[in-house]
């Protein structure tokens, strides 16, 4: 079950509506689209340390998974946020880092400075019970097809079957359509504890329930805030 901290009756826009206030901001030239991705990846990591405040002291463990597109390059500024406040950041890339997009493409470069970058497929060894946090920034609301590949199916079923880690959805748990609330033609997703939207609710974190998808393979965020990026 979801339930967003706000007000009875939130904002809630679609995720091409929040697609065209972005590049409206973004073409206004009040704002960069890199300035956003900064904005986006601090709220997330502040959204963490609101909800979990014994994780804003000390030193823990971070696994975060990051996907092709600017999703992805919101999770390269949480890792970098992370590794700043001395935390232990694991980050494993899904895709081409030489195809990210431009903003995604920077904050890829500024993490790689720091920390190092594998491939999804060796998250797959990695002991989630000896985590602290699991960041979801693979696919966020630009999904619209299902997730089908083996190696994310049997991530998702690992992340989402641990029990110590906090997990955290950047926009959208992955594998779920952010108008809907559901997998794309009955594909896989990722179970969140928390997931962090920008700006205003989408349409799948009004959902309660998720119709006929069994926990364990999906379910959407017991919390869902928002954060302002100031758009």
């Amino acid at each position: 079950m979801c339930e967003m901290k706000t007000s009875p009756e939130p904002e809630v826009i679609t995720s091409d509506e929040m697609r065209a206030l972005e590049q409206a901001a973004i073409s206004s030239g009040k704002v960069t689209g890199l300035e956003l991705m900064e904005r986006a990846g601090r709220g997330v990591v502040e959204a963490i340390f609101e909800e979990w405040p014994a994780l804003a002291v000390g030193q823990h463990r971070a696994v975060v998974l990051c996907g092709p597109g600017n999703n992805g390059g919101d999770g390269f500024v949480v890792a970098r946020v992370l590794k700043e406040a001395g935390w232990d950041v694991e980050l494993f890339l899904f895709g081409d880092a030489t195809a990210l997009p431009p903003d995604a493409a920077t904050n890829f470069e500024r993490w790689s400075a720091m920390g190092e970058v594998a491939d999804i497929k060796q998250a797959l060894h990695v002991d989630f019970d000896a985590c602290d946090l699991v960041v979801d920034a693979l696919f966020g609301i630009g999904l619209s097809r299902p997730v089908t590949a083996p190696v994310l199916r049997d991530l998702f079923k690992a992340v989402s079957q641990a029990d110590k880690p906090a997990r955290v959805a950047i926009d959208v748990p992955s594998g779920l359509d952010s108008d809907t609330g559901l997998p794309p033609d009955g594909g896989s997703a990722l179970r969140a504890d928390l997931t962090v939207t920008f700006h205003a609710f989408k349409p799948c974190h009004q959902m309660k329930s998720l119709p006929g998808i069994v926990p364990e393979s999906a379910a959407l965020a017991r919390y869902t805030v928002v954060k302002d990026i100031g758009l």
